[in-house]
């Protein structure tokens, strides 16, 4: 009776997306942050090249996360 109102297959595949997808989100943005703060340090402390490499790593894990957010944005709306 159980299994005919709840089907568990697809609960455990939505926890399971679920969690992936914040973890990885939140280790996406926490690349942007470091890129960000490590840029300002090695712009700070004269290594250009440096910089350019984090703040490279920052912006694209920014767009990666937007990316991501926009992307569960659309298959949320989706019918």
């Amino acid at each position: 009776m159980l299994a005919t109102i709840v089907d568990t297959q697809a609960l455990l595949k939505t926890i399971a997306a679920a969690f992936i997808a914040g973890v990885g989100v939140t280790m996406i943005f926490s690349l942007a942050i470091l890129g960000a703060s490590r840029f300002v340090d090695m712009a700070r402390d004269g290594r250009p090249a440096a910089a350019i490499a984090f703040g490279a790593v920052g912006i694209a894990a920014l767009l990666a996360a937007g990316t991501a957010v926009t992307i569960g944005i659309i298959v949320m709306t989706r019918k």
